[in-house]
């Protein structure tokens, strides 16, 4: 269960022209810059619980492996998709409601650090998270 835990964003990397590709206007991304974004994921065999917090929102998300859910991003973007396990890295692949366009995103443990990919369209980003 090495995902188990309270992870705060440290640093991220791409993550601005990510958001721009994303169709997140200028405002949310600078306040997206400094969200204080804290995850706290809690798993029980494939079934997850993760509660995402920052200063614009608290979300409580629910997953089993596998299984598709619907899911709305910090910036109100509707998406549906599922996270499997593969190896030691979480991966998740979400279609946007919207325009059906696909939004990839990987969790791994590395180094004791969360690091947390995205793709859309092209536009790859990484945030990384330290374990509170």
């Amino acid at each position: 269960m090495a995902f188990d835990g309270t992870w705060k964003v440290d640093r991220s990397e791409n993550y601005d022209k990510f958001m721009e590709q994303m169709g997140v206007n200028v405002m949310k991304r600078k306040l997206a810059e400094h969200d204080n974004l804290k995850v706290i994921i809690e798993q029980s065999g494939d079934k997850f619980h993760v509660k995402e917090s920052s200063t614009f929102r608290t979300k409580d998300i629910d997953f089993t492996l596998g299984v598709q859910f619907d899911y709305s991003l910090a910036d109100g973007t509707e998406v549906s998709g599922t996270w499997v396990l593969e190896g030691e890295t979480l991966k998740g692949c979400f279609t946007r409601k919207d325009n059906n366009k696909v939004l990839t995103t990987t969790r791994c443990v590395v180094g004791g650090e969360l690091v947390q990919c995205y793709n859309y369209e092209g536009v790859d980003a990484k945030r990384t998270f330290k374990k509170q």
